[in-house]
Formats: C-alpha cells, sequence, structure tokens
C-alpha cells in the first residue's frame, strides 16, 4: 500500500491515475472495519445556537438575555442555545497530520484512515489536512464519494509547520455543522506542534476526541492525550489504523 500511495504521485500521467484509481478502491476496502453508522428516530435535545438549529431554549438562553438586556449590548450568541432534532449515530471529522514526510506509509495509513472515516459515517463526516495551514479536504455538510475523498488525501504533501491548535478548531467548526447525537474528532498525529497556540483549549471544545498515533513515536501524544482526556490507540501503518480506529470509536 505504501508504494501504491507513492505511485499516486508519479510523473507518468497514466500511472499516476492508473495508481490513484486503484489506491481508492483497495484503501475503501481495507478501511471497512466496525459498524457503519446506525438509522433510526432522532430525538429533541438542547444544542449550541445556530440560526438553523431549531426553536430557542428560552430556560437554557435566559441568564444571557437577561445580562445583555441589563447592559444594553448585543446577546453573545456562543451563550444561546436552542432545542432541535439530534440524529442518532456518529459525527466524525478525522484531522490528518500532514507537516512531516507525506510519502510512503504515512500517506497511505492518512488515505485509509479517511477510507475508514468515510465508511463508519458516510454522510455525516469531515476530513481535515493540517500543517503550516488547514485544509478542507471534504466539508460536514458536503456530500462527497468515499474515493474523491481518499484520492484528496493522496494528493497531500508534506511539509511545514504544526498548527494544531487550527486544526482542533477547524475540526469543532465542522462538527457543530452536524446534529448527530454524537460527534467525535480524530487526531491522527503525533501531537507535536510546532505552531504557537492554545492546542489544550482548543480541544476542551469538542464534544469528544479521540488520537491515533504512529507507533513508536507516541510519547507527545500520549502526554497530550491525558491533559485533554482523549482516548488514544497507535497505528503502525496503513494494515492498521483501521482497527485502530475502530478500538476508539467502538
Amino acid at each position: 500500500m505504501a508504494l501504491l500511495a507513492d505511485l499516486t504521485a508519479a510523473t507518468d500521467p497514466k500511472l499516476r491515475e492508473l495508481a490513484r484509481r486503484l489506491a481508492g478502491r483497495l484503501f475503501l476496502d481495507v478501511s471497512r472495519r466496525g459498524p457503519t453508522r446506525p438509522r433510526g428516530v432522532g430525538k429533541m435535545v438542547e444544542q449550541p445556537y445556530r440560526p438553523d438549529g431549531g426553536d430557542l431554549d428560552l430556560d437554557a438562553s435566559l441568564d444571557p438575555i437577561v445580562e445583555a438586556g441589563a447592559g444594553r449590548s448585543a446577546v453573545d450568541p456562543e451563550r444561546l442555545r436552542v432545542r432541535g432534532w439530534a440524529r442518532p449515530g456518529t459525527a466524525l471529522c478525522l484531522l490528518v497530520d500532514r507537516s512531516g514526510s507525506m510519502g510512503g506509509k504515512p500517506l497511505a495509513t492518512s488515505a485509509v484512515a479517511a477510507a475508514a472515516v468515510a465508511w463508519r459515517s458516510p454522510q455525516d463526516y469531515s476530513v481535515v489536512a493540517f500543517g503550516t495551514d488547514v485544509i478542507v479536504a471534504k466539508s460536514q455538510d458536503s456530500p462527497k464519494s468515499g474515493e474523491l475523498v481518499v484520492n484528496d488525501v493522496l494528493a497531500l504533501r508534506g511539509f511545514g509547520t504544526t498548527d494544531l491548535t487550527s486544526a482542533l478548531r477547524t475540526a469543532c467548526e465542522q462538527l457543530s455543522r452536524s446534529r448527530a447525537g454524537r460527534k467525535v474528532c480524530v487526531l491522527l498525529s503525533d501531537c507535536r506542534s510546532t505552531v504557537d497556540g492554545d492546542p489544550v483549549a482548543a480541544a476542551a471544545a469538542l464534544d469528544e476526541l479521540v488520537i491515533v498515533a504512529p507507533e513508536g513515536d507516541s510519547d507527545e501524544a500520549l502526554a497530550f492525550a491525558r491533559q485533554v482526556g482523549a482516548e488514544l490507540a497507535t497505528a503502525g501503518g496503513p494494515s492498521s489504523v483501521a482497527d485502530a480506529l475502530a478500538q476508539l470509536l467502538g
């Protein structure tokens, strides 16, 4: 799989296209571990305010409304709550660290992880790559086939610094678009942040964070997981990352 991932960047256009088609199908097959998201009837729950989120929950929003009225200021929308439908199942956001070497095994591992997320929650997931900047390869509320997402991940190349704080904030923003009952950020990284920021505070804004760290290089990821209360598993490469996700997500 590592060789196939490298071939997706071949200089020969025909070889590159063939490798991408084969990789997309193979990685989707390899990733199928664990159940897909269950379907069923949703339930009405309290949620953070969104314009389209539902009816305003007056009881839960009373304090910020009263405070704003007393101070003759605008109400802080982040303190408001609505009552809206929560879908059964799980929404996922995969964060792929592309700040280091992104060829061969690391690239194949990221692609299989993206395929696994697409398999588990095909209608409610996002994939975000981060390094110096943050790139949304697949947004939470936009349909895109798993094969196309895998191919986009395979087009990534590693470089630059590691902005973990911005990545976690982007995951929070993506997951806020979902109405799923469970929202999980999956962080595929060694968690070695090299950009100023507060990743602990950014992680605290997430409903749930799980971390998949590289086998043999997980010390900093383990320390970060302990700081933020996240579960952690390690993966030695593309053949084990789907099982690591199954362990973390159930």
